[in-house]
């Protein structure tokens, strides 16, 4: 087999002036926060909410806090963003006293968790009599509907935005990936497969296990599979739903909408991963022990996975979800599993 990077050409990895990642095959990563935030105040700097009621403004952004970046990995752009804001709004009825009011916008969560279409978009008005509550709802249908426009503007220029410089030339002789721009997958909610025909045991029942051990190739470097199982956009991509992970000693995780919830015990930059891990069917409190041992060779990285305490009438499902959920889809999102000889 060749060495490390011959046989693929897309690993060649040369000193250039614009960048280092020829081809596009590894991991890169650019901060999106500051521009979004500079991007989110501008949209919503004295925009007027078009009604024939009423002269309505949202005046400013009273807080924005969050975080946004760009990625790539193998010319497939993914797009990480996640901001709680509260705007300012203030006007008056047209056919009113000509009293001003003034209320808030509060949008707790714009991410890829939620479609613009179906933000939790909340509105307020400081004095809500009678003048007040007519321009609350206004506000709750030309306003909300305004919100959601520049959200989308927002999103289309963060990706036009941040998808320059993101794909770099191709060498000549290397026939170049179809590039393509993906979100860190919110909106694709994977469920993992339930366990059927088995009630679930309580806390202290005494099972019967057993220990699965796996071992994989895959066509990265052993930092660049360690990342993608401890850094949270990472997990985020391949596992297409939301993400808690703490990737320190004691920390704690959870992925796939709660299924599989765990602590780390051990962590090794590029070396070594140990953790306790569960699915939830599980037996109520009860946790398998999941060692990842990661050695670099010269052409590829292999990934030796042993498992203690598995319940054994699940290790075939357990098997197979780690192939399909885990390898599979980490093999799809980061291209970890292209072998050239």
């Amino acid at each position: 087999m060749a060495k490390w990077g011959e046989g693929d050409p897309r690993w060649i990895v040369e000193e250039r002036p614009d960048a280092t990642n020829v081809n596009n095959w590894h991991w890169t990563e650019k901060n999106a926060g500051p521009w979004s935030q500079d991007r989110i105040k501008e949209l919503f700097k004295n925009v007027p909410v078009k009604t024939d009621e009423a002269e309505i403004h949202i005046t400013e952004v009273e807080k924005l806090e969050g975080e946004a970046s760009a990625n790539n990995r193998k010319g497939k752009l993914i797009f990480f963003y996640e901001w709680d804001i509260v705007l300012k709004w203030s006007g008056k009825l047209k056919d009113g006293t000509d009293r001003t009011f003034s209320g808030q916008i509060k949008v707790p969560n714009l991410s890829e968790e939620n479609d613009v279409s179906e933000l939790d978009i909340q509105i307020s008005v400081k004095d809500e009599d009678e003048e007040g509550s007519k321009l609350k709802q206004i506000m709750l249908k030309a306003g909300k509907d305004l919100v959601r426009r520049q959200f989308s503007t927002y999103i289309s220029s963060l990706k036009e935005e941040f998808s320059k410089g993101m794909i770099l030339p191709q060498k000549e002789d290397v026939k170049p990936d179809s590039v393509k721009t993906i979100t860190s997958g919110f909106n694709k909610k994977i469920n993992m497969d339930p366990i059927v025909n088995r009630d679930q045991k309580p806390a202290g029942f005494k099972i019967s296990t057993t220990t699965i051990k796996q071992t994989h190739k895959f066509q990265c470097t052993a930092q660049e599979f360690y990342d993608a199982l401890t850094r949270t956009e990472m997990v985020m991509a391949f596992t297409r739903g939301d993400v808690k992970l703490e990737p320190v000693k004691g920390g704690q995780f959870q992925l796939f909408g709660g299924n599989i919830e765990g602590k780390f015990e051990e962590l090794v930059p590029g070396k070594k991963i140990v953790k306790q891990w569960r699915y939830k069917q599980w037996p109520n409190g009860h946790y398998s022990k999941v060692t990842l041992n990661i050695d670099q060779k010269s052409d590829h990285t292999e990934v030796t996975l042993e498992q203690v305490g598995v319940p054994s009438e699940e290790a075939e499902v357990t098997k197979d979800n780690w192939q399909r959920y885990y390898w599979d889809a980490m093999k799809q999102a980061f291209g970890f599993g292209a072998f050239f000889t």
